[in-house]
């Protein structure tokens, strides 16, 4: 992995640490950090194929297929 040093606003570190040290779901703050960052490219991927198929007028696809589509997708970036 590659280590980065940033800087937090004072709330946003405060908010961190308060998710790290009340759940046990994340164990540190960079744990914490690269979830919220795939979740922002999941939710990227799915506008943009969202804006192709308002683009494009039509889909064949069902919801569930599209669903299906994208976890294939957001699995190989993980």
């Amino acid at each position: 992995m590659t280590r980065q040093s940033i800087t937090l606003s004072k709330p946003n570190d405060e908010w961190l640490q308060q998710q790290v040290s009340e759940g046990a779901e994340y164990s540190s703050k960079s744990e914490l950090i690269n979830e919220l960052i795939r979740n922002a490219r999941r939710a990227e991927a799915i506008n943009n194929r969202l804006a192709q198929a308002e683009q494009s007028g039509f889909t064949s696809q069902s919801a569930a297929e599209m669903l299906q589509e994208f976890k294939q997708g957001l699995a190989r970036h993980v």
